[in-house]
């Protein structure tokens, strides 16, 4: 059964307002709300993105990546700097 998408987008709304609300509450470095929130996001933009690509053939330009995974996010630049060091040694 595919969830209707307006209601997977206030679902991620809602999960967005709430980790606002525990950051402007923020009891340390790592506070373990903080950190629910963060990842009620993830949820709730992972059912979104499905929802929407169920319904309409359809995704958002964004991406979740973690801070551990330095796969998640590429830019490119990083061939470009290791064709540019192979050059000058040549």
């Amino acid at each position: 059964m595919s969830i209707d998408p307006r209601a997977a987008l206030t679902a991620l709304t809602t999960a967005l307002e709430e980790h606002l609300v525990a950051a402007s509450a923020r009891r340390g470095e790592e506070d373990p709300i903080v950190e629910a929130t963060f990842l009620g996001i993830i949820d709730a933009f992972e059912v979104y993105e499905e929802a929407l690509f169920d319904a309409f053939d359809e995704v958002t330009p964004l991406v979740i990546y973690g801070g551990d995974d330095e796969d998640d996010y590429d830019d490119g630049d990083d061939d470009d700097e290791n064709s540019d060091a192979e050059d000058s040694e040549k």
